[in-house]
């Protein structure tokens, strides 16, 4: 399922992340990367804010439905 259905407060686990190499390589940078875990912290309209490690990041809609969870 993609990241966009998980729910406030729930923390996944990344299984797969689909899109070109240039989408890919900018979500490993901010460390959304297969097998790391995210929470959904909250949603603001469309847009996601998740924590990865240590970091809080906001996603649209459209980036958070390549995440696979």
């Amino acid at each position: 399922m993609p990241l966009t259905i998980a729910k406030t407060g729930e923390t996944v686990m990344i299984r797969k992340i689909s899109g070109k190499d240039e989408v890919r390589r900018f979500l490993a940078r901010l460390g959304l990367v297969v097998d790391s875990q995210v929470t959904v912290v909250s949603r603001l309209g469309e847009n996601l804010i998740i924590q990865v490690k240590d970091s809080r990041i906001a996603l649209d809609r459209s980036l958070a439905n390549r995440i696979m969870v």
